[in-house]
């Protein structure tokens, strides 16, 4: 809210080196808060996903779980009024691919009754396969979006 303030008295004011300065700045606070969102439900989808994985199972949970955070990056990465996407293809990979370890971490505590440390459950799942079943979640409730 501050920034809206601070941008209106630069306009007031005719400055609108300042104002456009401003608005890149509130541009890419806005991107970043879309990138984190985005990485945080890449985690718990990749937490799921692993654990299915793992144990060679699922459940109606674990399936819910997955659809929904595939369903919130798929909305939150669509930009509604400019069309498009915030992040491309390539950085939807990038953004699974740094969520994957942490995601790796926390189904070592849940899956197996968490018998397994990160490392253990690591060797027991595909990395690449996961990481590539979550993209196409996503890209399909992408399509559904757009």
């Amino acid at each position: 809210m501050e920034e809206l303030l601070e941008l209106r008295r630069y306009i007031e004011q005719q400055q609108y080196t300042e104002a456009l300065d401003l608005i890149a700045e509130m541009e890419e606070m806005s991107r970043e808060d879309k990138l984190h969102k985005i990485y945080s439900f890449a985690e718990i989808l990749l937490l799921h996903c692993i654990k299915q994985a793992a144990e060679q199972r699922t459940t109606r949970s674990w399936e819910l779980s997955i659809r929904n955070a595939a369903r919130h990056i798929a909305r939150v990465n669509i930009r509604r009024k400019a069309g498009g996407t915030y992040v491309d293809a390539a950085e939807l990979r990038a953004l699974i691919a740094a969520a994957y370890q942490p995601a790796l971490e926390r189904a070592a505590l849940e899956a197996f009754e968490g018998r397994h440390d990160d490392h253990e459950l690591g060797q027991q799942v595909e990395r690449a396969a996961i990481e590539q079943h979550a993209l196409e979640l996503i890209t399909t409730y992408q399509a559904e979006q757009g």
